[in-house]
């Protein structure tokens, strides 16, 4: 046997409590002076903004992002349909009604325009990308790879020896030994430098061999 389709407790009541919001939303544009297809506009306007702002909620909410003004536009468009409710429940003389009424109703498309220009093209902001690392510093860093040493600098040179002749250093023992018996001490490099009149590596290689 065929099995018999079962209707949905939940999704017939809710088609009837969308068709009565139509139709409420329909007489009280109809009532503000929207006549004709205009009239029948506005509970789709309502409607479709109604579903964008619980669309764009739930992204949001998913992504982990705030979703203030999500809720912002589904009050708006919830306030509206509960609103075109109210009114038609006899609250209201739609025979005369109210130019501040008149005025919503005439502005809502603008409204219902930027609440669904807002929440269906505004782009969700994008992660910050990882910087780039040159191509050594990401071998270095992958799993099981050691990074490597930095190179080594060059050795400095060896540092350049002074050699003194005997002659020279004859010489310079004989102005140690008068610089001795004048002031009874021994002669510091720079004196010895200065007699002798050679450069300072010259003048401490002399006074290193006359210790």
């Amino acid at each position: 046997m065929p099995r018999l389709v079962r209707p949905d407790a939940v999704l017939v009541q809710a088609v009837i409590a969308g068709a009565l919001s139509f139709a409420h939303l329909h007489d009280l544009a109809e009532a503000a002076g929207q006549k004709g297809w205009k009239a029948w506009a506005y509970p789709v306007s309502v409607d479709l903004l109604l579903v964008a702002a619980w669309h764009r909620l739930r992204s949001l909410r998913d992504a982990g992002k705030p979703a203030g003004s999500a809720w912002s536009w589904f009050v708006v468009a919830l306030a509206a349909s509960l609103g075109a409710n109210v009114a038609t429940a006899g609250l209201l003389d739609l025979g005369d009604v109210p130019d501040w009424l008149r005025i919503l109703v005439a502005g809502w498309p603008a409204l219902a325009f930027l609440g669904g220009t807002l929440l269906v093209h505004r782009p969700t902001p994008p992660s910050e990308p990882e910087p780039e690392l040159p191509p050594a510093v990401e071998r270095a860093t992958e799993p099981g790879v050691q990074a490597a040493s930095a190179p080594a600098l060059p050795a400095p040179p060896p540092a350049v020896v002074a050699t003194a002749p005997p002659a020279l250093v004859a010489h310079a023992q004989k102005i140690a030994a008068d610089h001795r018996a004048r002031t009874g001490s021994d002669i510091d490099t720079e004196t010895l430098r200065a007699r002798l009149g050679v450069p300072s590596p010259m003048a401490e290689a002399i006074a290193a061999q006359l210790v």
